[in-house]
């Protein structure tokens, strides 16, 4: 079990694995590894993953303790949401599932009432902290979803103690019905890449040798635009690379780039899992400004790669970053600007960092929360 103790004997175990199937980020990711890293930790188990279109959907491996299942029903095939939200609770049922676990904030209607318990992820409600960043029809669909799944569940799995305190506090959640386990990050961030593979990666993609990273969504809420303001207020000539997919934010980017004709900012679109780390270790410095997050894993893939982590203070990012990440004020410019010349000036302030977060990223790897995650499965049968 490599190194993982307790956990049950044999247990089948079903999750609602759309994410893992249908998101190549985030939610999709966190899915993914949780099934990995359970079934590679207690093989003795047997994992059974709902998916509305199996045969439609990012290449899952395959190994023995790891099945697939999609609608039975012609009506379920044709509405496939519609049996995801209320007719899963049947076909769990009829397989026997003794635990089911839906892994991005949701649970189908009506678990609550079978015999199966049940547990729920849920990763952030940034929805209810920041309203006004959501389109209104999209806020109360995400409001009513993971509410109800918080209510109904045996229990909850918050990714960050911030998660845990907004579910409190918003939904009236008991503390004790909720468990924080946080979650790592893909296994290839831990590898380091030789010198030829990284040549390789900034030829691919045309960036320079050195420069200052950001990884996510371009949206208001990740605050990319306040990195390119620090960047033009304290005059840093460092490149800036920017990795993730684009919103209708992205306007306000380029429009302030063209502004002040600001050069050296390259932006990266669909990089593949395996070319980030390379990356990620080239880089001089990541810069993460965001308002708010359930957990920010990027973060952590940074502490893994061995590169120093300038982030929000406040939230849920101490939680990630550790103690030698510098945290600013996301809103001040001039902070970040300051925080940013700083790191990339001061040699020991660097290696300092980037000694102690991969200390700290330690506690992310995949036995711990593996065990982690079955402790929690422990607790509801």
């Amino acid at each position: 079990m490599g190194g993982v103790q307790g956990g049950l004997n044999y247990m089948k175990i079903g999750f609602d694995a759309k994410r893992a199937f249908f998101n190549k980020s985030g939610l999709g990711n966190y899915s993914r590894d949780t099934i990995s890293i359970l079934s590679d930790f207690f093989p003795m188990n047997e994992y059974i993953l709902y998916s509305p279109k199996p045969s439609k959907s990012i290449l899952f491996r395959k190994v023995p303790n790891i099945s697939v299942r999609g609608p039975l029903k012609f009506f379920h095939k044709v509405i496939p949401s519609y049996w995801r939200t209320y007719g899963l609770v049947e076909q769990i049922v009829g397989d026997k599932i003794q635990l089911f676990h839906g892994l991005s904030n949701e649970l189908p209607v009506g678990i609550e009432n079978t015999s199966i318990p049940s547990i729920v992820t849920i990763h952030d409600i940034i929805f209810m902290r920041y309203p006004q960043l959501y389109k209104s029809i999209d806020r109360k669909i995400y409001e009513k979803k993971s509410k109800y799944a918080a209510k109904r569940a045996s229990r909850i799995i918050a990714v960050s103690q911030q998660t845990k305190d907004d579910l409190v506090k918003f939904f009236g959640i008991p503390q004790e019905k909720i468990e924080v386990v946080y979650q790592g990050c893909h296994p290839i961030f831990w590898e380091n890449v030789d010198e030829f593979r990284k040549a390789e990666i900034i030829m691919k993609y045309l960036i320079p040798d050195k420069y200052i990273l950001y990884v996510g969504t371009i949206e208001e809420r990740k605050n990319l635009l306040n990195i390119l303001k620090a960047i033009q207020h304290g005059k840093i000539s460092l490149p800036l690379v920017v990795i993730g997919r684009q919103t209708g934010y992205l306007k306000k980017v380029i429009n302030y780039i063209d502004r002040f004709k600001i050069k050296n900012v390259y932006f990266l679109h669909d990089v593949p899992n395996e070319d980030l780390p390379a990356i990620y270790q080239k880089a001089a410095l990541f810069v993460y400004p965001s308002l708010f997050e359930g957990f920010g894993i990027p973060i952590l893939e940074a502490l893994t790669s061995k590169t120093p982590v300038i982030t929000t203070r406040g939230g849920c990012f101490f939680e990630a970053g550790g103690k030698s990440s510098l945290y600013v004020d996301p809103e001040n410019v001039d902070e970040l600007a300051k925080s940013i010349t700083s790191v990339l000036e001061d040699e020991t302030l660097r290696n300092n960092m980037i000694i102690d977060g991969f200390v700290h990223a330690q506690q992310f790897k995949r036995d711990k929360i593996a065990s982690n995650i079955l402790a929690v499965y422990d607790k509801v049968i």
